[in-house]
C-alpha cells in the first residue's frame, strides 16, 4: 500500500466519512490494517502513489481520481508508460459507494458585495462551470444535468458514490486525525 500522509485533507475527510459510517472503532481497525501493509512510509501526493504502483514499490495506492485522468489525457511517454500498468477500483459499492472529496465555496456575512458573490455561486454550480471543471480539471460535477465530455472520465465509468452528506462526517473529521495518529498513519 502506497499512500500519502494521514494527515492530509482527503484522507481526513475519508476517515471522518469512515467513522460516520462505521464508528471509531472500526475505523482504526481499517486504519492499523492500512498502516500494517505500507509498502513504506507515506510521502508525496496522489500522483506520486500512483507512480509507486506503476513501479512496483506497491500493489496498491489511495488517491483521488482526477491525479489518475491526468495521467490518462497526459501524452507524455511516462505518463502513458504508467497507466499502462494501472487500474482502477471503486470500493464500497457493494455497500454504501466510493467516498466523494468535496470542495466548497459560500459568502461571508461582512462580504461588501454579497448580491454578485451569490451570482458567482450560483454559476459555479450551473451545468457550463461544472462541465468546464469537469472536462478541464477531471473532476466529477456535483450537478447531474452537466454535459461532460472528458474521455478519461468517461473510461473510469459509473460507480456508486456515498452519499453521506458532509455535515454528517465533517464533525469527526478531528477524531479521524486521531485515530489515524494512534494507528501510525503519519
Amino acid at each position: 500500500m502506497c499512500v500519502c500522509s494521514g494527515s492530509h485533507p482527503y484522507h481526513l475527510s475519508l476517515g471522518a466519512a469512515l467513522q460516520t459510517h462505521d464508528g471509531e472503532a472500526k475505523t482504526e481497525a481499517w486504519a492499523r490494517g492500512l498502516v500494517a501493509n505500507f509498502a513504506r512510509a507515506p510521502k508525496g501526493g496522489d500522483t506520486d502513489q500512483l507512480r509507486a504502483v506503476a513501479a512496483g514499490e506497491c500493489g496498491v495506492a489511495l488517491a483521488n481520481t482526477y491525479y489518475v485522468a491526468r495521467l490518462m489525457r497526459s501524452t507524455k511517454p511516462e505518463d502513458v508508460r504508467d497507466m499502462a500498468a494501472l487500474a482502477v477500483v471503486w470500493p464500497n459499492q457493494a455497500t454504501w459507494g466510493t467516498h466523494v472529496n468535496v470542495c466548497g465555496a459560500g459568502v461571508i456575512k461582512t462580504a461588501p458585495s454579497k448580491a454578485n458573490a451569490v451570482k458567482f455561486l450560483e454559476y459555479l454550480a450551473s451545468d457550463p462551470a461544472q462541465a468546464y471543471f469537469a472536462d478541464g480539471n477531471n473532476e466529477w460535477p456535483v450537478v447531474k444535468t452537466a454535459s461532460v465530455k472528458n474521455p478519461a472520465l468517461e473510461k473510469l465509468g459509473p460507480f456508486k458514490a456515498d452519499e453521506l452528506p458532509v455535515e454528517k462526517w465533517a464533525p469527526n473529521t478531528a477524531a479521524a486525525h486521531k485515530v489515524f495518529d494512534r494507528a501510525g498513519w503519519r
